[in-house]
């Protein structure tokens, strides 16, 4: 039996990733990354850094990427609940402009890999939730880049009412007025 199953979604290389859990009466133990597993599966098994957000009830974050070099995400809750959102923003795909989005919580223990070329974005649901990442590189704040969490054009369904939101989320622009120089590295 594989330690890792791998569903498909919608976008192209956006896959949720199911951990194999080994439960018993005195919980579970899991291996949320295994660079052996990503590697048979054809996913980086290379990454650069680790991020953890905590964010109370109806905070949205995002929607983010790294321009250049970009940015290869693995992204999992360890408490609580987030409605998380994949953006395309890759020139020239199909999909450009679409989205994925699914529930991920640490009941579960899914993640979801999120390829360079994508936005990424979450809705904290209940009270609070700890999200983890796995970047391929390291985050720089002169190539952060985003685009605006409810930029009608995407279709985006917010299960959020009232959202918390940084003012820095709030400015950022609609995915029509992004420069191409703009757009991640994908």
């Amino acid at each position: 039996m594989t330690s890792l199953a791998i569903e498909p979604t919608a976008l192209p290389g956006v896959v949720v990733l199911r951990p194999r859990r080994f439960e018993d009466v005195r919980g579970f133990v899991s291996e949320p990354f295994s660079g052996v597993h990503f590697a048979a599966a054809n996913l980086p098994a290379r990454f650069d850094q680790d991020t953890h957000a905590r964010s109370v009830g109806r905070v949205i974050r995002g929607l983010h990427f790294q321009r250049r070099p970009g940015q290869d995400k693995v992204v999992y809750v360890v408490r609580g609940a987030i409605f998380d959102v994949a953006v395309d923003l890759r020139i020239g795909s199909p999909t450009r402009g679409r989205h994925v989005a699914i529930v991920l919580d640490a009941a579960s223990g899914a993640q979801l890999f999120i390829p360079r070329g994508l936005a990424h974005g979450y809705a904290v649901l209940g009270d609070g939730a700890d999200v983890l990442y796995k970047a391929s590189s390291p985050y720089d704040s002169s190539e952060e880049r985003g685009i605006a969490w409810d930029d009608p054009a995407l279709g985006i369904a917010w299960p959020t009412r009232e959202p918390i939101v940084s003012d820095r989320d709030r400015a950022l622009p609609r995915l029509s007025d992004l420069r191409e120089e703009d757009l991640p590295a994908a």
